[in-house]
């Protein structure tokens, strides 16, 4: 009975030795995924999303056509440099001049929601809706007025910067409520310079192909 219990073993051993292995190279994968800025910076994700293929060149292409889109007015007007929203295709300020508050929801009675409803408000150039509408808190403003591309990239990917967003998050935030309302702005209003679908494989590209952040200033 003693040696039928040891060859068991003997044969057991092997088999954890092997599990034991595939876990952990498992978790060495999946923490080795690291996203590379263009002077080699790196930033941990902390999330198992797998890189297609480290491609600076490719990367930085995906950005740029990103960056035309997080730009353009429908983006740009709810992530201004300061508390007042922007307004319009010309980037005004908010002729309401509403201010951004804590929650980046308006102050006092003057609140987004007053005017901004659950969906669009028939008729040229009425005020669009969105459920949550709102900027920004004002602990993470996450501007984009006056960012350069480089700027843009790596303020995007920074944790203490993007809403505590790691890679995996960032993905899915391309289908955000108020991210898909840039392609649904109400009458009037010029939309993005590229579909959302366009835009949502450029930005995806840029994340999986290493993040990489465009030279310059």
């Amino acid at each position: 009975m003693k040696q039928q219990l040891k060859n068991k073993w003997i044969y057991r051993i092997p088999l954890r030795a092997f599990a034991v292995i595939g876990v952990l190279l498992s978790m060495i994968g999946i923490m080795a995924f690291v996203i590379n800025d263009s002077n080699g910076a790196k930033v941990d994700s902390g999330s198992p999303l797998p890189v297609v293929k480290k491609d600076s060149v490719a990367s930085v292409k995906a950005f740029k056509q990103v960056y035309t889109v997080l730009m353009s007015s429908r983006c740009m007007n709810c992530h201004p440099s300061g508390d007042v929203p922007l307004q319009g295709d010309d980037n005004h300020l908010h002729t309401m001049l509403p201010k951004r508050g804590i929650d980046g929801k308006g102050v006092y009675a003057m609140k987004c929601s007053n005017c901004h409803q659950p969906t669009n408000t028939p008729g040229l150039h009425t005020p669009p809706g969105n459920p949550n509408w709102h900027l920004p808190p004002a602990d993470m403003k996450m501007v984009f007025q006056g960012r350069t591309p480089r700027q843009l990239a790596k303020q995007l990917i920074d944790p203490k910067q993007n809403g505590h967003k790691d890679m995996k998050k960032l993905i899915a935030h391309a289908d955000d409520g108020l991210v898909l309302a840039a392609w649904n702005p109400g009458e009037g209003r010029k939309l993005p310079p590229m579909s959302h679908a366009a835009f949502k494989k450029a930005w995806v590209t840029w994340l999986t192909t290493g993040a990489y952040a465009p030279r310059g200033k």
